[in-house]
């Protein structure tokens, strides 16, 4: 197959863009920037310049391949809700090139949008009033006017090498307070994927994924925030304690989510089965802390 990723060179995208060429696919992969074109290119994959801001790109992108991954977003909390909405134009873009084909379409979403502190499964809607569940109802209003196109939920923490996502934001954070905290007792949980194992959930449902559904990728059901804590404490040499939501600054709704999210019918549906170290395991390792 021939495949559009965006986000191609992200901390996700890049994986799935290396284990679709291993896989013998071909990748053609969304460039915002010289640079990002340079670092694409040198892995072997096409090259498309664009951004998630002009349709036309994606259209083309979409169009000219076989399937879409789609993984790119843009990143600036503080234009949050815009670049949510900019996502759901994004996907509506690409989703119009697909339509009237059998061509898949993956989007990535979280399992932190879900219901907090039960179980949460691939059949559970997405009812959150957050902004970010807007690629979601794109992606389900694609579905409904016949296009192939389903859901990636990914966990809280998608970790591995080179990770600059929630885990290092706990970790500068601690470095700055002078402790490693967590909220009330810290029995809440946060579900994994190790990078590698997410991206390979991604081939899996773009070779032989179902139209309409969602997928979680999730390796780990939950963590004890509480342990996550205690590993970057031992790391830093730092007390690990309770602290209230105010201590995470911006960060405490993401420090107090209690997310639970099965991938039992993603793993019978794919073949999906995990084989990289877990999130404790990983975050154990100096490579976080350097």
């Amino acid at each position: 197959m021939r495949v559009f990723v965006t986000g191609a060179t992200g901390f996700i995208g890049s994986a799935i863009v290396q284990d679709l060429l291993e896989a013998g696919h071909t990748v053609l992969g969304l460039a915002r920037s010289d640079a990002s074109a340079e670092k694409l290119a040198a892995t072997g994959a096409e090259v498309l310049r664009g951004d998630l801001t002009d349709p036309a790109s994606l259209r083309e992108g979409a169009s000219q391949t076989d399937g879409v991954i789609h993984t790119g977003f843009i990143h600036d909390f503080t234009k949050f809700e815009e670049n949510c909405r900019i996502d759901r134009r994004a996907i509506e873009a690409m989703a119009d090139a697909l339509e009237g084909s059998d061509r898949p379409m993956l989007i990535s979403s979280g399992t932190g949008l879900l219901a907090p502190g039960k179980l949460a499964f691939e059949t559970d809607a997405n009812e959150s009033p957050f902004p970010r569940v807007a690629s979601e109802q794109a992606a389900e209003a694609a579905a409904a006017r016949g296009v192939k196109a389903s859901i990636v939920r990914l966990p809280p923490s998608v970790h591995g090498e080179g990770e600059h996502g929630f885990v290092p934001m706990l970790i500068d954070l601690a470095r700055r307070k002078g402790v490693s905290a967590y909220i009330g007792d810290g029995l809440n949980h946060w579900p994994g994927v190790h990078r590698k194992d997410a991206a390979r959930l991604f081939r899996l449902g773009i070779e032989k994924g179902l139209g309409g559904v969602r997928y979680h990728a999730t390796a780990e059901s939950g963590v004890l925030f509480r342990d996550i804590a205690a590993i970057i404490g031992k790391h830093l040499r730092l007390p690990v304690v309770s602290r209230d939501a105010s201590h995470f600054e911006w960060f405490g709704h993401f420090a107090a989510m209690n997310n639970l999210a099965s991938s039992q019918w993603t793993r019978e549906t794919l073949g999906w089965e995990p084989r990289q170290i877990g999130l404790l395991a990983d975050i154990d390792q100096a490579y976080y802390y350097s």
